[in-house]
């Protein structure tokens, strides 16, 4: 009788409409890790039109979820509560681990440091350029991240789960920060390795105007009516609003940044209570809504 095979690392990649994005991914980690029994790939796509669903069919090794309509980043918790490994690792389309060595780093840290929930890799793109957001500790080495950038990162899948997965409704953008705190109210932390290291192609995509405003305007106010009090939440939310303001003329979509505010505050909010700790952790978000603080453009 066969022994069932023990997943370690579940990869998980969305897809929306990028096929070719989606093949050179799908390639690079079938060349990785396609023949090893340890690892599984899953493809989402979110009803793609471009001949995507027809190609992941197509592909021994993957295992695609096809979806029928685009359920933004939603899609990536099909693939997550199908995933069957101990950790997950997460990515974009247009990204991928620079070699597998980054795969059995990715296991081992996990391995090694139980208190590590979530292990933030590092972003770059095909040259080897980092590509530094301000997610990410400034300096290069092993230690602690306040956050992670969501086309690169694992995670202990029990955990994932345990928090909910991706928050659903926030269809796109700041998903990453509500997973952290979430992350850290669970008692675990986040560490950002160096040498676990994804390469980002960086494709600019093809998303309207609209979204660039309203997604990433009424997901921030809901964060910070979720996981901040007075006076502190009074600021950033002003703060925020005097950004996006200014974010919103420049892009003229008004409409959308009205939307945004009031769907923002009109939403019921399931309130939380970090520790201070955790608050201090979270301090670069802070920074990006704090009129004080932030002199360029909040994303």
């Amino acid at each position: 009788m066969e022994t069932p095979r023990q997943i370690r690392l579940s990869i998980v990649l969305l897809n929306y409409n990028r096929l070719d994005e989606t093949r050179q991914t799908v390639e690079r980690l079938l060349a990785m890790a396609g023949e090893r029994p340890d690892i599984e790939i899953i493809a989402v796509d979110n009803n793609s039109v471009d001949g995507t669903a027809e190609y992941l069919e197509k592909q021994d090794g993957v295992r695609e979820v096809l979806l029928r309509e685009n359920n933004g980043i939603a899609g990536y918790n099909k693939g997550f509560a199908l995933a069957a490994g101990d950790y997950i690792l997460v990515l974009d389309d247009d990204s991928c681990p620079r070699d597998a060595a980054t795969l059995n780093r990715i296991v081992a840290l996990l391995d090694k440091n139980p208190e590590m929930g979530v292990l933030a890799c590092h972003i770059e793109t095909p040259a080897g350029a980092p590509q530094w957001k301000w997610h990410l500790p400034r300096e290069h080495r092993f230690g602690i991240s306040p956050f992670f950038i969501g086309c690169g990162f694992a995670i202990r899948r029990r955990l994932f789960e345990q928090i909910g997965w991706y928050p659903e409704n926030f269809f796109i953008y700041q998903n990453e920060i509500d997973v952290s705190f979430k992350v850290r109210m669970q008692g675990y932390e986040i560490y950002y390795d160096p040498e676990c290291r994804v390469v980002h192609r960086g494709v600019p995509s093809q998303r309207p105007g609209r979204r660039c405003v309203y997604y990433p305007t009424r997901n921030t106010i809901w964060l910070i009516r979720r996981y901040y009090l007075r006076p502190a939440a009074t600021y950033m939310l002003f703060s925020r609003l005097l950004v996006g303001l200014g974010r919103a003329m420049y892009l003229r979509q008004m409409e959308a940044f009205w939307s945004a505010v009031q769907d923002g505050f009109s939403e019921p909010i399931d309130r939380q209570r970090p520790s201070r700790a955790i608050l201090r952790q979270a301090a670069p978000f802070f920074r990006q809504n704090s009129i004080v603080h932030q002199t360029g453009r909040m994303t």
